[in-house]
């Protein structure tokens, strides 16, 4: 079986089993699925030898009897499988994102019922789904309780509240917790006033350069940094 046939096959099962009852002759979650693949495929952009960029912003154009039932059933936990399944999908053809991955569905009265359309875009932000282990001093990788993010933008924000770039569910970590700056000179590690403070590698701190497999912890929460600086930590850690 191919790649694109176990991608198919994934989704089905992880998607379908949920929403299946939803959707008989209409658009079926798989299908949406297959076509944001099919537009990352077409879409994917190589920026160097080993970075593929792909869009992360996908907007589905239904037609209203669908997309009435795609809210009936929750539009909401529907779109995280998409986000869910367009991940795996970057993962398995080594593509890259530049901002989180978005999914949203919109009614087009001009799409026929059982039909639908997507469209794409490529939008920068502090953090994207790590795809690879390939961190970089100019993309370094942080790992959260095993979800990892790759620091797209130049500033990320972590804390409890919603106004964080990475939000942390922890009592102990502050609404704006923690920033990490990508600078020429490394990531700066900066406490902004937090109650419970920042500390890397059991010390605490005001701001820190961090250095490849550094253990950051804000509450009760660890956070593993890597700035690619070596390799077999990474694939290790």
């Amino acid at each position: 079986m191919g790649t694109l046939d176990r991608f198919e096959k994934k989704v089905e099962n992880a998607v379908n089993n949920v929403f299946a009852k939803a959707f008989r002759s209409e658009v079926k979650p798989v299908e949406i699925a297959s076509a944001i693949r099919r537009d990352m495929d077409d879409r994917a952009a190589a920026v160097s030898r080993d970075r593929t960029v792909v869009p992360n912003e996908f907007t589905v154009l239904l037609s209203p009897s669908d997309r009435e039932r795609v809210d009936a059933w929750g539009a909401d936990a529907l779109a995280e499988e998409m986000v869910a399944a367009a991940t795996s999908h970057a993962d398995s053809q080594h593509y890259a994102f530049v901002g989180p991955v978005r999914v949203h569905f919109e009614t087009d009265e001009s799409v026929s019922t059982g039909r639908l359309s997507v469209t794409s875009a490529t939008r920068r932000g502090s953090t994207a789904p790590a795809t690879s282990t390939a961190a970089s001093t100019r993309h370094p990788i942080i790992d959260i309780d095993g979800q990892r993010y790759l620091l797209t933008g130049p500033v990320t924000v972590l804390g409890r509240g919603t106004e964080a770039d990475v939000v942390v569910d922890d009592t102990g970590v502050s609404r704006r917790h923690l920033e990490l700056r990508v600078t020429p000179a490394g990531t700066v590690a900066t406490d902004l006033g937090s109650t419970n403070g920042t500390f890397v590698e059991g010390h605490r701190i005001q701001a820190a350069t961090l250095l490849d497999g550094n253990t950051i912890t804000i509450g009760r929460t660890r956070i593993m940094f890597w700035n690619g600086a070596d390799d077999d930590d990474l694939a290790g850690g």
